[in-house]
């Protein structure tokens, strides 16, 4: 099938082309990412494969439905990006890649736990002015340390695994609990993991239940100088009551590879502009917190997978076979709290 791939980035096209040698898709390689304002370039392409900072939203829907599109394929887990209701309406068709590698990004969450405890981005710059002090670079041990992990989806188990390694306490919250995992860490209330958790790590998709689940009251409610990481998406935490929460000593870390408005921020060159999101401008001043551009994903296994479901899902469609990978208005919805899928 002929497929416009907006968004493209050099590190997946080479992955896109060898997944490809398989199934013998026509590809075009778009820079731009798909908004309203350029979703016409799809005109004469039945599918359209989307990144997660790509917008369609009701107007880009339309715009793709009237040049012709019948399939977004998502090359993501989340969803969160797309107005799931007004393609149902439609009639477009989208699909997504649930498990690309759920290492990866836990092991990207392991990574900012360890980097911000012992001060690694800081080290890392002192030494390289040529400042070997290690004053202020005083960490704690992981052993013996609780840990809370929110969601134990396929990311969520493979994170408290990890910490499990480390000799931590692991709890945990989920409305669906992991049976085999629960032999090992202990699920608790959401109220509780805050109450008790030196870490807590968040592993939720993004949705109606789960937006702002890290608020001021839930601030409020963990252990002073708590860190909190985040690799799922960005609008799980709200952003200033974080930053009121690092300001008073609250929250002693942060470690976001995810940030709420990171649209049109995330995955740009902008080193040589002026950084419009003031919110964004003042988390990057805390020298407690850890930013990262919603790498976690990011390994060459993951990149192999992603292509190769993304292309698989297509050919699925093309070939009139069940879609498992396909995502409808409704079928993640829940009555309560948040949990993972």
């Amino acid at each position: 099938m002929k497929i416009a791939l907006f968004d493209t980035h050099p590190f997946e096209r080479e992955h896109f082309e060898a997944a490809n040698c398989e199934f013998a898709h026509d590809i075009s390689y778009l820079e731009p990412r798909l908004t309203h304002l350029t979703a016409r370039l799809a005109s004469g392409y039945p599918v359209v494969c989307c990144f997660a900072n790509d917008n369609l939203d009701p107007e880009t829907l339309k715009v793709l439905k009237q040049e012709g599109v019948q399939l977004i394929a998502l090359r993501s887990a989340g969803f969160n990006h797309v107005d799931l209701k007004v393609a149902s309406d439609l009639g477009l068709v989208v699909v997504r890649v649930p498990a690309y590698s759920p290492h990866a990004v836990a092991e990207h969450a392991t990574a900012l736990v360890l980097s911000l405890n012992r001060r690694i981005h800081r080290a890392h710059q002192r030494v390289r002015e040529g400042n070997f002090s290690l004053a202020g670079l005083v960490g704690f041990d992981l052993h013996g340390k609780t840990v809370g992990v929110i969601g134990t989806g396929r990311i969520g188990s493979v994170f408290a695994k990890i910490m499990l390694g480390f000799g931590c306490r692991v709890i945990a919250y989920d409305l669906l609990p992991d049976k085999s995992l629960a032999k090992e860490v202990e699920y608790v209330s959401l109220d509780s993991l805050y109450r008790q958790a030196d870490i807590v790590s968040l592993h939720v998709p993004l949705k109606a239940q789960t937006r702002h689940v890290i608020d001021q009251s839930a601030l409020a409610k963990m252990k002073k100088g708590v860190m909190l990481i985040n690799t799922g998406r960005g609008a799980l935490i709200d952003t200033g009551a974080l930053i009121g929460a690092l300001k008073s000593g609250q929250v002693g870390f942060a470690g976001l590879d995810v940030y709420e408005e990171e649209e049109g921020v995330f995955f740009e060159d902008l080193s040589n502009e002026v950084l419009q999101d003031d919110q964004l401008a003042r988390l990057l001043t805390f020298p407690n917190v850890l930013v990262t551009a919603h790498q976690g994903f990011l390994t060459e296994e993951a990149l192999a997978n992603i292509a190769r479901t993304t292309l698989q899902n297509i050919s699925d469609y093309e070939n009139k076979k069940p879609l498992l990978n396909e995502v409808r208005d409704g079928m993640f919805k829940t009555t309560s709290s948040p949990h993972t899928n």
